[in-house]
């Protein structure tokens, strides 16, 4: 589990065979969860200077890989000890979004960033999401995009200031909605809630 708070912005020195080779500051271990851009990966070789990850061919089917080169954010995975901040974060990315308009406000920067219309039941508004493993606050939903306000320090110490309409970004939508959807459209339409289902909404908080 992550929290959608950037740790770090390492570099890919080489993505080859699956094998994706990062620079970093920090020092990892192998079989730690790593998350790169938002996406969970776990660490294989140690080297001098950062550590060694393996895509499998799932990952590599929803994400698009032009997100695992040159500058990536990057997040080691939670220890129950850790302070929690920031947002329940999974690693599994849920869909590619594409920035359509940004425009500068006196103290922040508004993001649109567009959407397949199935995810947007997942994207609620004031509600948490991951763009590219930055955890953040949904201000507007529309029918196949939403809006982001964003401000300056987030600008400034992620690569979302880089950012320019046509950018792609991973996406990781409301963990809870996911699971509140999933739980209702898998029961009969003619059944009513039992406890066993208020039990399971419940675990998820």
């Amino acid at each position: 589990m992550f929290t959608g708070l950037i740790r770090e912005i390492a570099t890919v020195k080489r993505y080859q065979n699956n094998i994706l080779t990062i620079r970093s500051l920090y020092k990892a271990n192998v079989g730690d969860s790593i998350a790169i851009n938002g996406v969970c990966l776990t660490v294989i070789h140690v080297n001098s200077d950062g550590f060694d990850l393996e895509l499998a061919d799932e990952t590599r089917s929803i994400i698009d890989e032009s997100k695992i080169g040159g500058r990536v954010h990057i997040e080691p995975a939670m220890q129950l000890s850790d302070r929690f901040e920031g947002h329940i974060v999974q690693g599994h990315v849920d869909c590619i979004g594409i920035v359509g308009t940004v425009t500068a406000r006196t103290n922040a920067t508004d993001f649109i960033i567009k959407v397949d219309p199935k995810f947007i039941a997942y994207i609620i508004p004031k509600g948490s999401i991951t763009i590219d493993g930055v955890s953040l606050t949904v201000n507007d939903v529309y029918d196949d995009s939403f809006r982001l306000t964003i401000i300056p320090h987030t600008l400034r110490e992620t690569l979302i200031g880089t950012y320019g309409v046509g950018t792609k970004v991973n996406i990781e939508t409301d963990l809870f909605a996911r699971y509140i959807d999933h739980i209702l459209q898998h029961r009969s339409a003619k059944k009513s809630m039992s406890w066993d289902d208020v039990d399971k909404v419940q675990a998820l908080y």
